[in-house]
């Protein structure tokens, strides 16, 4: 994994922690919006990172075949 989707992971995870310790609905509401925020945000990185790596190989596999 790359430091990018481990630290938006790792922020979720914080962020459901604070959530969990929260003792106002307003506060454990915001804490959970955070955290499905940067769920997404490791969502969108995870598969920017699978499709840079499906890129790779495709080039490496096309200049493999042009040899």
């Amino acid at each position: 994994m790359s430091q990018q989707l481990d630290f938006y992971l790792a922020r979720a995870a914080e962020a459901r922690t604070d959530a969990d310790a929260a003792t106002l609905d307003n506060v454990r509401d915001r804490c959970l919006r955070a955290a499905a925020a940067w769920d997404n945000m490791a969502a969108r990185a995870a598969r920017s990172e699978r499709m840079r790596a499906e890129a790779e190989a495709k080039k490496a596999e096309m200049a493999a075949a042009a040899e």
